[in-house]
């Protein structure tokens, strides 16, 4: 099970979600209480683990300034959070190692996902960002053979109870684990990681590997 934890504000938030086993960390370079510069986020990229898949945030920002910052920074990945086009979408998948790409529930584009050829898709909240939970069963509307990655609301209360009804390859975390706007809590991170994993399929955990490899897909 894939644990994204997004709205990452700060140096020492990044490390914990690290050390709380974490598999990626979100920077939101789109308007949000949580949205942080560039220079502060290029401060903080150099002293991850090298295996973090740190993740760049945006929102209707034009393809070429993405690239140009996820590049720039050296992230690992895109997430595409606005009202992109397929090609817009695929012009950037060509030019970044991974592109996460975000569609509200129950937007009828999300039966088209695969058109838009990110390596990921994401199901949030209608209102992205939101922190809101949404009928799970509007995953079922998601391509079949899709990496999905859960959003939208979760917490270390309902995480379990999401991976066992969408059956996720991933789930994203903000609000869920903070002790404050913008600000990590240990404990959340700690039991949001550990009932996620707790939740996933057994065939996950016999592997002994990861969801997904990052170094031959890159």
């Amino acid at each position: 099970m894939f644990v994204k934890v997004c709205g990452t504000t700060s140096e020492e938030d990044a490390l914990l979600a690290v050390a709380m086993g974490a598999d990626a960390v979100g920077f939101i370079f789109a308007p949000s209480p949580r949205q942080v510069s560039v220079a502060a986020v290029r401060d903080v990229v150099g002293r991850l683990p090298r295996e973090v898949v740190t993740v760049g945030v945006f929102r209707d920002e034009a393809p070429e300034q993405v690239v140009k910052v996820v590049n720039g920074l050296g992230l690992r990945a895109a997430q595409l959070h606005g009202r992109e086009t397929p090609a817009q979408v695929q012009w950037v998948v060509e030019r970044v190692p991974l592109v996460i790409n975000a569609f509200p529930a129950g937007s009828s584009a999300i039966r088209r996902a695969d058109e838009y050829g990110a390596q990921i898709v994401m199901l949030d909240a209608p209102a992205p960002g939101s922190g809101q939970v949404f009928d799970w069963t509007l995953c079922d509307g998601v391509p079949p053979g899709s990496r999905l990655l859960l959003a939208g609301g979760l917490t270390p209360d309902n995480v379990a109870d999401a991976v066992a009804q969408a059956k996720p390859w991933g789930v994203d975390v903000c609000s869920g684990v903070e002790a404050s706007p913008g600000r990590k809590d240990a404990v959340k991170l700690r039991s949001f990681v550990a009932a996620a994993r707790a939740a996933a399929p057994e065939q996950d955990a016999d592997t002994g590997e990861g969801p997904f490899d990052w170094a031959s897909d890159r």
